[in-house]
């Protein structure tokens, strides 16, 4: 496969050389004032190629990389809600108890295996 990516290459290179050779003209270009530019048929496809090409890459890349950087937080905050976290039971003592531990009521989890058949 890299075989052929380089020989594609290679002909690609091949053909625009070719074109270059072929088309070595100059070409008047007039400029504002009576200015008149003298500029070589290659070099001149070149430019309007990069002024259409270069806006339009950097506005694709932008896109990419505002899209990567939503991933990104869309990952950390699905990682985030992924991790357990323990959850801390504060105990209140009842109004008017005295503050032993025998008084801290804790919460209780009921499982599947706590309810009575008969409720099930």
């Amino acid at each position: 496969m890299q075989f052929l990516k380089i020989l594609f290459w290679c002909l690609l290179a091949f053909i625009a050389a070719v074109f270059t050779i072929s088309n070595w003209n100059a070409v008047q270009i007039q400029l504002w004032g009576g200015l008149i530019a003298d500029v070589n048929l290659p070099l001149l496809l070149l430019v309007t190629f990069l002024i259409g090409f270069v806006p339009t890459m950097i506005y694709n890349h932008a896109i990419r990389w505002r899209l990567r950087q939503r991933l990104a937080t869309c990952e950390r905050s699905l990682a985030d809600l992924r991790t357990p976290r323990a959850e801390t039971v504060v105990a209140v003592p009842a109004v008017g108890v005295p503050a032993d531990t025998s008084a801290i009521v804790t919460p209780t989890t009921v499982t599947p295996t706590t309810i009575p058949p008969s409720v099930a």
